[in-house]
């Protein structure tokens, strides 16, 4: 049996999880490494109300910071969890490359044992200014340079880091068995008529990153299958024009944000196909939740999605491919597909595969002298050939 071991997870928005990724798979490790380890989770005081927050969840000890744990502040939110983390965990685990201006001094100062998810390329993500991107292009050499192991989420990430750092991450997904089938009824059929009939699906953030413009540009064109977009609208001015211009559409259903588990499992579930748009990141949840359900999903073709569904899902790169797809869809493709990507989840992602990856890093960063080296030559070349190779995520230069 391993060594009991004091975690502190930092990072996450906090659990129960109601807001994203790290916090439902925060959840899971709470599950199943829990029994082993004696888990702490820091949680924004921003999100969790006096009325809804627990001392403990499923064993673990929930600490609040008054903060919120994104955006600008998650640099403040996450350098004081790990100040405070200092005192008493014997590992931490980060989630996210915010506070790794940190790292330098626990490793100098310390002897504790850091894990730490970079979560994507986060600084090529277009939500973020021109100083936001270059503190996290900072960050991220933090990360990956003075973490005892860092964490890939996707083998697109993996090669990333290799080009850039010479070093070889941790490939660690999420998991998706969380979701459940569940069949529309009378009720819900009234609430949400979409549902008699076939219809695609996407939720996401409303960002440019994830080219919701671009989809809906797409399906304001045909009228074979309608949309279904759940998204926080109303956050940014991209959401809010997006919002007012397709709002009503014949062809286009918005829907604001479901935090209801059940209430999305059903909508997604019920589904013809599932549309997934993001062009940044790694292997994202909402992605393998519905390979998971068993939908033929259509997605993006940029190199984390490819891997993410093993390169046998559908792919588009502009609104003209994807109206292409849509129009020559036909039942027994998309049966097929959906069979494909529900084999591939079931292999992949379920949360007892991913928590025993956990446990096997916990497990190694107790022995591990140094990070593995990678010889990346595919990094020497230049930028126009890694483009036309599909390989322009390997990039490793730092232009915002």
């Amino acid at each position: 049996m391993s060594i009991i071991k004091k975690i502190a997870i930092i990072g996450t928005v906090g659990v129960p999880a109601n807001y994203g990724g790290f916090e439902t798979l925060t959840e899971h490790l709470i599950e199943d490494l829990g029994r082993h380890h004696e888990i702490t989770v820091y949680c924004s005081g921003k999100k969790y109300v006096n009325a809804e927050r627990q001392t403990t969840f499923l064993g673990a000890k929930l600490i609040y910071l008054p903060l919120e744990a994104n955006g600008v502040q998650s640099i403040i939110y996450d350098s004081i969890s790990i100040l405070h983390a200092l005192f008493y965990a014997d590992v931490l685990l980060i989630l996210g490359v915010a506070g790794a201006w940190l790292l330098p001094f626990v490793r100098l100062f310390t002897n504790k044992k850091i894990i730490i998810s970079i979560d994507g390329i986060e600084w090529k993500r277009d939500k973020w200014n021109l100083l936001a991107k270059w503190y996290l292009f900072w960050a991220e050499s933090m990360a990956v340079k003075y973490s005892h192991i860092d964490i890939s989420d996707n083998e697109a990430i993996q090669d990333y880091t290799a080009a850039r750092y010479g070093t070889l991450s941790r490939i660690i997904e999420y998991g998706a068995d969380h979701t459940m089938r569940i069949p529309r009824n009378k009720d819900a059929i009234e609430k949400y008529s979409f549902l008699a009939k076939p219809y695609a699906f996407k939720v996401c953030r409303i960002e440019p990153e994830n080219n919701v413009h671009l989809i809906l540009e797409a399906f304001d064109k045909v009228e074979k299958l309608p949309l279904v977009l759940v998204g926080n609208w109303d956050k940014s001015e991209y959401g809010k024009k997006l919002k007012s211009k397709y709002l009503g559409h014949p062809n286009i259903e918005i829907l604001d944000p479901i935090y209801d588990q059940k209430q999305l499992d059903m909508l997604r579930s019920n589904a013809t196909l599932y549309i997934h748009g993001h062009s940044a990141g790694g292997t994202n949840p909402s992605l393998v939740e519905a390979m998971f359900l068993g939908l033929p999903i259509l997605a993006y073709g940029v190199s984390y999605n490819r891997v993410t569904t093993e390169n046998k899902a559908l792919y588009f790169d502009s609104s003209q491919e994807l109206i292409y797809h849509i129009e020559n869809l036909y039942t027994v493709k998309l049966r097929q597909l959906g069979q494909i990507m529900h084999e591939i989840a079931l292999r992949r992602y379920t949360w007892a595969h991913i928590a025993k990856k956990y446990q096997l890093l916990l497990d190694e960063v107790n022995v591990v002298q140094g990070k593995s080296s990678a010889n990346a030559k595919i990094s020497s070349l230049p930028y126009e050939e890694l483009l036309g190779k599909g390989l322009a995520h390997l990039k490793t230069t730092n232009t915002f």
